[in-house]
């Protein structure tokens, strides 16, 4: 495949080199196209660039000013801008041999002054887009639209108290949604970032989170008419940028997707960082959405440890990213979705090649993690180990109770004939250690 050399120049097309290579730019142990199991490498881990932090992340942060200078971003037109920056998108994604990327609709081209001005400068760039996706052979994970940085987005979008903003938000939706269409996504995502609250004095919850179920049934029904086949998602996350989301963790949403009769066409995006600030694990939320059949994508990158709010750093840990695995395969793995790089580099990370050493690592350490949790699964001890734990569930009295075939009085008389229960260790310590063994 071709690829361009305007933005990125220098910087070759990523190989996998193997885990001995010194070749800071070269995977160590992503290797797309080597079989884990049944899929290819490339097949179980369909990873994603993110549009915003990749090519719109400057730097800046509450305290300064950006930092990165952006060459696609000194066009005095603002759809120029546009095709500029999906130029670099594209020289990037093809570069790395990444397969997928997602968007924002207002990250593709910036917003303008009237709603038909803005609908026309993303019909531009969706046909540019479509271009690109033919020359490159990169498709689109995701869209959604952006419905929290603008001011009037203040107090929600679909929450909104003001039903002219509910309608603004619900015609960007609209258009977020026929441009994922027309570009082959395989899912659309709702991020509901001010979908909340900063003071309970002043907000009706209930009436609120009526509002926007009725706004997901109508997006997820225009969606339908319209030719989008693909996935739902939503992804939770507990605060920041308000004070309490109502997307607050994966327990939440699914409780607010059965509640709302949406469960059939909606499945969790679960993202690292989120999970953290819920005070979860990321393998916690992906389990909670896996046990309800509903686990879809995932954003990857971590949170530090030092700090209370969304770093958005890229992943690293993988002895966190095994755990994480271990869920995924357990699960059957991800259908429509993949795992997107939802992270940024650092504010000292001020060169292009910065973002290509980001991406490798992230994917290098997905890589081993992928790997270690296939010779776990295989090897075998770990799922005997955990099986062994609930036996006792398998067969007699125990399976009884599981099947539902015993009342709290039959428990009661077992309590009594058996007396005090001898203590079992759950061996946590041997666990952790057969973790290491593998990673």
């Amino acid at each position: 495949m071709k690829t361009d050399n305007r933005y990125f120049k220098g910087i070759p097309v990523i190989q996998y080199e193997g885990k001995d290579s010194k070749n800071p730019l070269a995977f160590r142990h992503y290797n797309a196209r080597q079989k884990v199991g049944r899929k290819t490498m490339e097949e179980h881990l369909r990873f994603a660039v993110a549009y915003w932090h990749s090519f719109g992340g400057t730097g800046s942060d509450p305290f300064g000013m950006p930092t990165r200078s952006l060459p696609w971003s000194t066009a005095k037109d603002p759809v120029q801008r546009g095709y500029d920056k999906m130029d670099a998108a594209f020289e990037f994604i093809a570069k790395m041999g990444i397969p997928f990327y997602c968007f924002h609709d207002y990250d593709l081209v910036e917003e303008g002054d009237t709603l038909k001005q803005s609908e026309e400068r993303l019909q531009k760039l969706v046909e540019y887009a479509r271009k690109k996706q033919k020359e490159t052979g990169i498709k689109l994970l995701w869209g959604t639209a952006n419905l929290f940085s603008h001011p009037r987005y203040m107090n929600g979008a679909a929450t909104n108290p003001d039903f002219h903003v509910v309608c603004h938000a619900a015609a960007q939706v609209k258009h977020a949604i026929d441009a994922t269409v027309e570009l082959g996504g395989t899912n659309y995502v709702f991020w509901g970032g001010r979908e909340g609250y900063l003071s309970l004095l002043n907000t009706d919850m209930k009436r609120e989170q009526e509002h926007m179920a009725r706004f997901l049934h109508m997006a997820r029904d225009y969606g339908r008419k319209h030719g989008f086949k693909g996935t739902f998602l939503i992804e939770p996350k507990p605060m920041e940028p308000s004070k309490h989301q109502y997307d607050f963790d994966a327990a939440t949403v699914i409780a607010f997707l059965r509640e709302f009769d949406l469960i059939h066409d909606f499945k969790l995006n679960i993202e690292v960082n989120h999970a953290t600030l819920a005070n979860h694990t990321f393998a916690h939320e992906l389990q909670v959405a896996a046990n309800a059949g509903l686990l879809g994508s995932m954003d990857a990158n971590r949170g530090d440890y030092q700090n209370g709010w969304d770093t958005d750093q890229f992943p690293n840990n993988v002895i966190e990213l095994t755990e994480a695995m271990l869920v995924l395969l357990g699960a059957g793995g991800l259908k429509t979705g993949g795992i997107n790089f939802d992270a940024k580099v650092r504010r000292n990370s001020t060169d292009p090649v910065d973002l290509v050493y980001a991406h490798i690592g992230g994917m290098d350490a997905f890589a081993r993690a992928l790997l270690a949790a296939q010779a776990i699964l295989e090897d075998g001890e770990y799922t005997s180990l955990r099986k062994k734990r609930y036996a006792s569930f398998d067969t007699g009295k125990g399976k009884q109770f599981a099947n539902g075939k015993l009342s709290l009085e039959d428990l009661q008389q077992l309590a009594k004939r058996n007396g005090d229960p001898e203590s079992i260790s759950g061996r946590q310590e041997y666990f952790e250690n057969l973790l290491n063994r593998f990673c």
